[in-house]
């Protein structure tokens, strides 16, 4: 007897008790508090949400956000594909370490990793008076804050390259080789189009996080209100002046970010489904 139909022969309790388990645990923390988020950001009607997410300092932190992600996620890429490739394709001494240093994010609490940041490239910190004596600062600016974006992100495009690329093996690869092409031809024309849906989704995971990030950022930014404050940050400081329909008018714009994500999320997985019938 298949799965499948081993399932639908559970007795309907069953069945009712683990749909509305779900459901319920999913509209009471995830729709329920994303729909009160715009129900705060418009109680006080269209003029004040508004005003609050085109004030200047709004649009500061909304810039820096996209600026941040828009360097920091291409950079992952780039390395997601070439420590992919590393592992999945080459057989060398402390490939596990490598694999260990590229979850470490996963393992290290963001606001430890900004610390980090401020012990390497702060006034009293390892490479400080260094920059100093050339007028150079990457801490409370916005060096250091892409620093540290690309620290807690770079997982999410390896993680998700890896597993397909060691499942897809080498023979493509060897046989395009063969045949004479060279290692960028290889690249672009074979294994590139084998692994684009799972780069795309793995980018998208990335900017996601990205975009959202608060902890790492929030302590190499120095929070200078209309210079080195992201969205994340530019709504903590309304939320602690107490502006709440400000605060939740730019928290709305980080939800509809994450909505937008899953969307396309949802649509790489329709794609990717799709693929995977036809083969």
């Amino acid at each position: 007897m298949s799965e499948q139909t081993r399932s639908t022969q559970d007795p309907l309790w069953t069945r009712v008790l683990l749909i509305g388990c779900t459901v319920g645990f999913l509209l009471l923390f995830l729709f329920v508090p994303l729909a009160l988020v715009f129900a705060e950001a418009f109680r006080k009607g269209i003029k004040v949400y508004a005003d609050a997410v085109t004030e200047a300092d709004a649009l500061s932190a909304i810039y820096l956000t996209l600026t941040v992600a828009l360097v920091s996620v291409p950079l992952n890429a780039v390395f997601g594909i070439s420590a992919s490739w590393a592992i999945a394709k080459f057989s060398f001494k402390g490939k596990s370490l490598l694999l260990s240093l590229i979850d470490l994010p996963f393992a290290v609490s963001p606001v430890v990793s900004g610390l980090v940041w401020v012990l390497l490239f702060g006034a009293r910190g390892l490479f400080g008076p260094w920059l100093q004596s050339h007028n150079l600062q990457i801490i409370f600016a916005v060096p250091g804050m892409i620093l540290a974006t690309v620290f807690v992100t770079f997982p999410f495009v390896a993680r998700e390259l890896i597993p397909l690329m060691q499942a897809q093996g080498n023979d493509q690869e060897y046989a395009a080789l063969s045949l004479g092409a060279s290692g960028w031809q290889t690249f672009r024309r074979v294994t590139l189009p084998n692994i684009k849906w799972a780069l795309f989704y793995g980018v998208i995971l990335c900017n996601a996080r990205a975009m959202g990030e608060f902890g790492a950022v929030s302590v190499v930014s120095g929070h200078i209100r209309g210079e080195t404050n992201t969205l994340p940050l530019h709504v903590e400081v309304l939320y602690n002046e107490y502006n709440s329909a400000a605060a939740f008018a730019c928290a709305s714009i980080l939800s509809v970010l994450g909505l937008l994500t899953l969307a396309l999320k949802t649509f790489i997985e329709w794609r990717v489904g799709l693929r995977r019938q036809k083969h």
